[in-house]
């Protein structure tokens, strides 16, 4: 009996580290990912976004631009960066498309995350569905928003009002526990790829085809595990607790982003606890939404360490653009899960046309237009 207890606790023990090891190659590898898209495509998206004045093209090249680095926080760093130059660099009001078309892009790692169930059809259509439904909230959103900012310009007069009230504030920084972590891994990786060739373009290449490996492998990884360890104790963890409710969930959302700095990062960790069926997608929701706004401080401390008011008024916009969408899709949340739920049945049954959706809507559409107005 003791030796069964023994035998057990062992068990248990090992698979706790086998998921913390995996969860940390996980994590290893979307850092990875994002610093190889930003590696290869930084100084094409800084070209990108000062290009257009048309709202249009600049949602647009907001998309792009974000794909290409992986990560909405460096967009919008960019762009609170050339609205602060002022003068001929970016005025806010052409800033403000970019930084809802930043919104949409940065859904794409949640999208690549899903990628790794589509081998096992039942899982992969929870999890493209948990990662779309991001997708849908955004998208919505921009339709409804951008047309209201264009005629009323009410998100660019409110974040200028505010930004006279907080622009003699002194900002603070706060260091990423996340980053610390995962940089020394990604620095080691990239390391021993330049040992092989110097070539910034072959490095970022075979770092991303490096990261895509690892994100696969340990998610299929993290999958099995996940059913043999969070089933039970954690499982109710989750439910009675995190995701009990939504003001819970929204509310980890918020607090986990602004202590991590990554959206991408934060709302990609439930997807494959989506994919295995233990939350579900309206228990997410929530919590995307608080990952949405979560996402905002790292640009709003740094704006307001710059006491630049057009980079502080940047910044302000991004925030109350996520909060408006928040305040009309929460309680109308049904048509986005409703969205999300219907692309994922339609994936589902034709997978490819996942792989497809990232390719069209993330890289050609918007590519194909940035090079139209060339």
């Amino acid at each position: 009996m003791a030796k069964n207890r023994q035998d057990e606790l062992k068990h248990s023990i090992l698979n706790v580290v086998l998921f913390l090891l995996f969860l940390y190659l996980f994590l290893v590898s979307i850092e990875l990912l994002g610093y190889s898209f930003k590696l290869l495509g930084r100084g094409f998206a800084e070209g990108l976004l000062s290009t257009t004045s048309n709202p249009f093209i600049g949602l647009l090249l907001g998309i792009l631009a974000t794909s290409i680095i992986q990560s909405s926080s460096a967009t919008t760093s960019i762009v609170v960066g050339m609205v602060a130059a002022g003068q001929n660099a970016l005025p806010l009001a052409n800033a403000i498309p970019i930084i809802m078309g930043a919104n949409i892009g940065t859904t794409i790692t949640n999208i690549i995350v899903s990628i790794g169930h589509i081998t096992r059809p039942n899982e992969f259509r929870r999890a493209f569905a948990g990662a779309t439904v991001h997708d849908f909230f955004n998208i919505l959103s921009v339709a409804i928003f951008l047309p209201l900012e264009l005629t009323t310009h009410y998100l660019e007069h409110t974040a200028w009002f505010l930004q006279g009230i907080f622009a003699g504030i002194g900002g603070f920084t706060i260091v990423s526990p996340l980053k610390t972590i995962v940089k020394p891994a990604v620095k080691i990786i990239e390391y021993l790829v330049g040992l092989i060739s110097n070539d910034p373009k072959f490095i970022a290449i075979t770092c991303i085809i490096i990261a895509l490996t690892i994100l696969f492998y340990s998610l299929s990884k993290l999958v099995k595990l996940m059913k043999s360890v969070i089933i039970g104790k954690v499982e109710r963890l989750l439910h009675n607790y995190l995701f009990s409710n939504a003001f819970r969930s929204f509310t980890f959302g918020i607090l986990l982003t602004a202590l991590v700095q990554s959206s991408s990062v934060v709302t990609s960790l439930v997807v494959p606890l989506v994919g295995a069926g233990i939350l579900t997608i309206e228990q997410i929701f929530p919590y995307n939404l608080g990952a949405n706004i979560g996402t905002t401080v790292t640009a709003m401390l740094a704006s307001l360490v710059t006491q630049s008011p057009a980079a502080i008024a940047t910044a302000f916009v991004h925030l109350l653009f996520n909060i408006s969408g928040t305040i009309l899709w929460f309680p109308l949340r049904k048509v986005p899960i409703a969205m999300a739920k219907w692309f994922g049945e339609i994936a589902y049954k034709r997978r490819v046309l996942a792989i497809v959706y990232i390719i069209i809507v993330f890289y050609v559409f918007p590519l194909t237009i940035a090079l139209i107005i060339k």
